[in-house]
């Protein structure tokens, strides 16, 4: 792993990431834009940090798959015959060919290069003409396993099999979570494998903020969720896996369409305080929720590279929302509001990315708004730090 400004100063450095709001600053710009901080990244980060891939019911029957990717890491997602959702390398470890492409149902992965085939369980089942072959034996072969867990429905998978469980460190945020009942939700399709020109970090970073909400979003498709309504929570542990902000809305059962009310059911068991506010959870690297009382977006974060991410975005909606006959125009309305905020947001990212360059580019201040951005810097200075402790070179080397 090559160093280069990579330091005990610079990760020193970043302890002023992690202060209390009123005394933090932005990490530096570098951590957005060098492909050898990237790289250090994915040890500190994705290879040892639960991955979101996507919703259990995107493998409800067995045999069912997808395909995603997380730092050109291949992943195959299937449920069993034994109903066990398992993730694991799609890549044949024959000649690296990938067994699975896109999503479907099938009794076994068949490389189409070679003719090798795999169980749902990884299992290689078939190798044909390798009889010759010496010290060959199929049990011997396997796809490369992942740990998953799920947690209200979204699939978790882990590269490290030694990690510790997820939902223990998400225990902070079960109780606004539960009102939502996120496990039992369904959606239409999802869109995934979209592109985008900047660093993962920045999307998280906008998906967490309120400060920018009546700023950037100013008029009637926003204003009714201002930012001086924005909370943050007090009382998170320092070790907590992922974290939330609330934001008061002027008026009850708030959604993003021309009515500013919700269209769709309302999530059943929400009280007043729910349908008074939305909710914003996320769980770093990956996962980003956005919660109305009508209805839930996520966002799937899928870094691949320094500047560069894929992102997976759905909508769950309250149980039996899906009969309705005019669901699809109901949802179009939504997602036409929702669709012109979003495109200022990625107006932004792309033009702070941009910024990020820059040799003027500063490590700025927080308002009180973005105590969500702190909690995020508090997240990845643990690890960037604990990571550089772990890997650095020995003093002398490298310019540590």
């Amino acid at each position: 792993m090559k160093h280069s400004f990579l330091n005990d100063g610079f990760f020193n450095g970043l302890d002023s990431s992690a202060l209390g709001v009123e005394a933090a600053e932005t990490l530096p710009p570098l951590c957005y834009t060098d492909r050898d901080f990237y790289e250090f990244e994915k040890e500190a980060l994705f290879n040892h940090e639960w991955l979101c891939v996507g919703r259990e019911s995107w493998v409800k029957e067995a045999g069912d798959y997808f395909t995603t990717s997380i730092i050109d890491e291949p992943i195959v997602v299937a449920r069993g015959r034994d109903g066990a959702i398992r993730a694991m390398s799609s890549v044949c470890q024959h000649r690296a060919m990938l067994v699975a492409e896109g999503q479907g149902n099938t009794r076994a992965f068949l490389c189409p290069y070679h003719h090798w085939s795999y169980g749902l369980d990884g299992q290689l089942i078939g190798a044909p003409a390798m009889e010759k072959t010496c010290n060959f034996d199929k049990k011997d072969i396997k796809l490369p396993q992942f740990k998953v867990e799920i947690w209200h429905g979204f699939i978790f998978v882990n590269f490290d099999l030694d990690a510790a469980p997820l939902a223990p460190r998400l225990a902070a945020l079960e109780g606004v979570m539960a009102p939502y009942a996120m496990a039992g939700l369904n959606g239409p399709a999802p869109d995934r494998d979209i592109k985008f020109p900047w660093n993962w970090k920045v999307m998280f970073e906008n998906n967490n903020d309120g400060y920018h909400a009546n700023r950037l979003h100013g008029g009637a498709l926003h204003d009714f969720v201002p930012s001086r309504l924005a909370a943050f929570p007090d009382d998170l542990p320092a070790d907590t896996a992922g974290y939330y902000r609330t934001n008061g809305t002027l008026h009850a059962d708030a959604s993003f369409n021309p009515t500013q009310k919700a269209i769709l059911p309302i999530f059943p068991a929400l009280g007043e305080v729910e349908r008074n506010r939305m909710l914003f959870v996320n769980v770093p690297p990956t996962l980003s929720l956005v919660i109305t009382s009508d209805m839930v977006i996520y966002l799937i974060l899928r870094a691949d590279g320094a500047e560069t991410h894929l992102m997976d975005q759905g909508y769950l909606v309250a149980p039996g929302a899906l009969e309705d006959p005019l669901f699809d125009d109901k949802l179009a309305m939504n997602k036409h509001s929702t669709s012109a905020i979003i495109a200022q947001d990625l107006h932004v990212d792309e033009m702070v990315q941009v910024g990020l360059r820059s040799r003027h580019a500063i490590r700025g201040r927080y308002s009180w708004q973005e105590q969500a951005q702190r909690e995020f810097n508090g997240w990845l200075v643990r690890r960037y730090k604990d990571t550089w402790d772990r890997v650095k070179p020995p003093p002398g080397v490298g310019g540590n």
